[in-house]
């Protein structure tokens, strides 16, 4: 049966702002205190994802989380009226407060660790929110991520969820972010690369920035998804380029079915690590392991392109294509090396640029945008409908975010307690449009 590998976009929502965060990503401190645009950072993801479904892919929506997160300010010993909450934290705990404001999770590619039915010894699709635990105003998506997915993949028959890793430092998971699948096509068995930051028993790790995923969560949600030891393998990231800001392996290697670019500084022991690699894939198709040299792409050139947090993606016709961010094209020399890489003897053919500013600007490119979800038939059949684009829901939901979302959002305003209303009154109406029933915990009070 044919496996489609489905897209699912997080949708930026209403509270999109930058903070500077996330200690790490390079990109989300430069810019920190700058001032963002809601409005446009969702309208510029809505038109990524339309573009997918004219080039034939199936494409799905993941709703925004609701911020500000009030239960965790109230957790944090700040009470009384919503309105109270946000003007006490403002006043006495602002970094707590931008933390519950945060939209991260606009970066589903952080969301889940997602896996193939043909791979699991169920038969089953599996999700494991990832815990996020490194980054507090990343940790507090885990329970809305399970509570979101169990509505879009509700059919126990086809799917198989998981609750998230506890939060401890030896089991930080980081998602889809570190994990690529190596196949002939979706619709076969494939080799699961899971790629971490640190194990708690090697001292190779680095120095000045944290490594998000460890090697003991990458282990518990391979043998919680009953996948193969034979298809998994486990790689260390090169700790170098995590002090460099690459915070996850897709800001510095990309792979799709038989190919597998990355940088030559990707992965520690780099040569032992490729052939461990083309050991371990069984596929019968060649694979195009492409490594892009220092010469030609320099670290600092990757983190400030996103080059490799490109989605590389396979069309319709077979042919591979990568969805650059606009950051890409500018940079003569990235735009010449991917020019040259079509020229190439690979299956890779064309690249096409989106203006995803908004999101880049906080440190996430078109790959963070999505999670891959890998279905057939009759599992895709089984995931709520509403949660698929196409024309119409595109038109839909770019009325919703006209209707709903600000021009504008600086620091200051996140102490504003009608920021709260508005994105509250606008996640109600969208879930009734996504037809997901009572989702967010403001609804089932």
């Amino acid at each position: 049966m044919t496996v489609y590998e489905v897209n699912f976009d997080g949708l930026v929502g209403p509270t999109h702002n930058y903070s500077g965060l996330s200690f790490g990503n390079v990109a989300s401190k430069n810019n920190a205190k700058q001032i963002a645009n809601p409005k446009k950072a969702a309208l510029q993801g809505l038109e990524k994802m339309l573009a997918m479904t004219k080039l034939g892919l199936r494409q799905g929506i993941l709703p925004p989380q609701v911020r500000p997160d009030t239960y965790t300010l109230r957790k944090l010993g700040f009470s009384g009226s919503d309105k109270d909450v946000i003007t006490k934290a403002a006043k006495h705990a602002p970094q707590f407060l931008k933390a519950c404001y945060s939209a991260s999770s606009m970066w589903s590619a952080n969301a889940a660790t997602v896996s193939n039915s043909l791979d699991c010894d169920d038969g089953k699709v599996h999700f494991t929110p990832a815990n996020l635990s490194n980054k507090l105003h990343r940790a507090i998506e885990a329970e809305q991520t399970s509570r979101t997915f169990k509505a879009i993949f509700n059919n126990s028959q086809y799917f198989t969820h998981h609750e998230p890793l506890p939060h401890h430092p030896l089991l930080g998971d980081e998602g889809a972010a570190n994990h690529t699948r190596l196949a002939n096509s979706h619709s076969e068995k494939g080799l699961s690369l899971f790629v971490y930051g640190e194990d708690a028993l090697s001292d190779i790790k680095p120095k000045m920035y944290p490594a998000r995923q460890t090697l003991a969560a990458s282990e518990a949600v391979a043998r919680a998804h009953g996948l193969c030891e034979k298809n998994c393998l486990f790689v260390q990231q090169n700790p170098n380029v995590i002090d460099q800001g690459v915070f996850h392996n897709d800001v510095i290697a990309i792979g799709n079915e038989n190919v597998l670019l990355y940088h030559e500084m990707a992965f520690y022991q780099s040569a032992r690590a490729i052939d461990a690699i083309n050991t371990k894939y069984q596929g019968d198709k060649p694979l195009h392991l492409i490594e892009v040299s220092h010469d030609y792409v320099s670290v600092e050139d990757a983190v400030s392109s996103y080059i490799f947090n490109s989605q590389l993606i396979t069309l319709p016709n077979g042919t591979m294509t990568i969805v650059a961010p606009t950051e890409c094209q500018n940079n003569d020399k990235i735009a010449t090396y991917l020019a040259t890489l079509c020229d190439e003897n690979n299956p890779i053919s064309q690249v096409i640029y989106f203006d995803l500013q908004q999101s880049m600007k906080n440190g996430g490119g078109p790959a963070c945008l999505r999670l891959r979800v890998p279905l057939n038939e009759s599992e895709l059949s089984a995931v709520a409908p509403e949660c698929l684009m196409d024309e119409e829901k595109y038109h839909t939901l770019t009325a919703w975010v006209e209707k709903h979302y600000r021009d504008a959002i600086a620091e200051d305003d996140l102490a504003d307690p009608s920021l709260l209303v508005e994105s509250q009154t606008a996640l109600d109406e969208l879930s009734q449009i996504l037809k997901l029933g009572s989702i967010y915990p403001f609804q089932m009070d």
